[in-house]
């Protein structure tokens, strides 16, 4: 048995795998940055075309794992080739995912024509996107250098994302409150800012992946998570109630 012919062509299997991740990676960025310019100019034919390109991210998801389910078959591979592939299964499945909230952004941004007045809340919007959006490239980033320290540097923005996501939601109640007509587009956009929060989450775990991948550990689910909505939606409630 040729053994070098072996280890050559599960290096090639694997690069040519790893390549379909890094286009996946590519059309999710752009997915989320189309649908961020859609929504800041109110583009409806941006946004259906976000919507239909999903298909393509979902191919490639589906391809990925045809692929990784073949070397698996064929390769057999162990020890730190099997976590190799592994983390690409697993990275394909969480970039899916990242494009699927961006096709959501892009599905609502032809009901918010009538909260476009409310400026500072879409500055919060663009600048979450553009937080999460670094936070996504960096990650994939870290995932093809190793670089540890830039993936746990992703890891720690997404605290900064919480944070941003919480002074929306707030500044959305008291439009609420004080105009309740605004609550149905208000509820639109905090959709959006939930979807975009979810892309930042979505790229923690990319990261750890990449940590995974060299060290071999996933780092612990110790990160501090600063969504305080679920208490201010029931305090929501209780307002509606009572008045």
């Amino acid at each position: 048995m040729n053994t070098d012919h072996i280890l050559k062509a599960f290096d090639a299997d694997l690069e040519k795998i790893q390549a379909l991740l890094l286009r996946m990676g590519g059309l999710v960025e752009k997915a989320l940055q189309d649908a961020m310019t859609a929504l800041d100019k109110g583009d409806l034919d941006l946004a259906a075309k976000v919507i239909a390109d999903d298909k393509a991210i979902d191919a490639l998801e589906e391809r990925i794992r045809q692929d990784v389910e073949r070397v698996i078959a064929l390769r057999a591979p162990t020890a730190s080739d099997l976590r190799t592939v592994l983390s690409v299964l697993t990275m394909a499945s969480t970039l899916e995912r990242c494009g699927d909230y961006a096709r959501n952004v892009a599905k609502r941004i032809h009901v918010l024509e009538e909260f476009r007045y409310a400026s500072s809340l879409n500055s919060t919007v663009k600048r979450m996107a553009g937080t999460v959006a670094s936070m996504l490239a960096d990650a994939l980033d870290s995932y093809v250098s190793g670089d540890v320290a830039k993936a746990q540097e992703v890891i720690a923005q997404d605290l900064e994302v919480d944070q941003l996501y919480n002074s929306m939601f707030r500044e959305l109640l008291t439009h609420m409150m004080e105009d309740p007509r605004t609550i149905a587009p208000a509820m639109h956009l905090h959709f959006i800012a939930k979807n975009i929060e979810r892309v930042g989450d979505h790229a923690t775990n990319l990261s750890e992946q990449a940590i995974y991948l060299v060290t071999g550990t996933l780092p612990s689910d110790d990160r501090p998570k600063q969504d305080v909505t679920s208490v201010n939606l029931s305090g929501l409630r209780d307002d509606l109630r009572d008045g």
